[in-house]
């Protein structure tokens, strides 16, 4: 084999190794996750895992992730997939499967109905958390349960957008009543500007998952807390009550909207914390 020929092939090999290096590493399980920390005298903390809802992404829970840093936790914020109760819960699942030791999984509006399915089953999981959340028991359905409690989102709030296999649903910024807009009903509390950047960057719900209904309750055998904005046009204030009381949650109350993780950074935090307390 000439020199000309074998170059090729050691650049291969140098790229390939680490490929496989990755994979064989992958293969062992979650020994090596980023989420393992130790507390002096060798108990572990518990991973903050925070999962968004409908219309945001991960970044939402910018504010939150930088208070749980300075206090010594590891907080993740994986992509919520927004495809439905199902095909969410099952990609949750197996993203908690690669984190070893306890964790306090954190949700927000829809998120509520992922991590109530995710978490069944999982014995790492040692709290649940709902932010301005569903708390969905097992059969309930998305679509019900908001136009039973008078949301501000209906079908005058959703630009609908078909696809090849579906319709994604983004919510409209101006008015279309009943729907009031972006600012007064999903965003209010925010600063302008900031929900300008909000709906500009929003990620769309599919529509399929307001049909599907929720599998068993995680809640019913993991402990429960939950933080209600009381001015909350998505999730109003009495739905929000009705499934709290229902799974025995410890409530927080804050005077917000809908989007506490933004607005209120330090309320979600200290609830959080509080969860995490419990785990030790």
């Amino acid at each position: 084999m000439s020199n000309h020929e074998s170059a090729p092939r050691r650049r291969r090999a140098l790229l390939i190794t680490p490929v496989l290096a990755l994979v064989a590493m992958l293969s062992l399980g979650a020994g090596g996750h980023a989420g393992t920390n130790v507390r002096a005298g060798g108990d572990p903390r518990p991973t903050i895992v925070l999962v968004h809802g409908d219309w945001a992404d991960g970044s939402s829970w910018t504010g939150v992730i930088e208070r749980l840093r300075d206090r010594g936790f590891t907080a993740v914020a994986p992509p919520n997939l927004l495809r439905g109760p199902a095909a969410d819960a099952a990609y949750l699942a197996g993203y908690l499967e690669t984190i070893p030791g306890p964790i306090v999984l954190v949700a927000h509006s829809y998120g509520g109905f992922v991590t109530t399915n995710a978490a069944v089953g999982n014995t790492n999981v040692k709290a649940l958390v709902y932010i301005d959340s569903f708390m969905p028991d097992e059969g309930e359905v998305l679509g019900a349960l908001a136009a039973s409690s008078g949301s501000c989102i209906d079908e005058s709030a959703l630009n609908p957008v078909p696809y090849d296999g579906g319709v994604e649903l983004y919510l409209r910024w101006e008015a279309n009543p009943p729907y009031p807009g972006f600012t007064r009903c999903f965003a209010n509390g925010v600063r302008p500007s900031e929900a300008a950047v909000l709906a500009a960057t929003q990620r769309p719900a599919a529509a399929a998952q307001f049909a599907e209904p929720s599998g068993p309750a995680a809640w019913r055998t993991i402990p429960s807390w939950s933080l209600i904005g009381t001015s909350d046009k998505v999730i109003p204030l009495a739905l929000q009550e009705k499934m709290s009381s229902r799974a025995g949650a410890h409530v927080t109350r804050v005077s917000g909207g809908h989007l506490t993780p933004i607005t209120h950074p330090g309320d979600v935090t200290r609830v959080i914390l509080a969860a995490a307390a419990s785990t030790t």
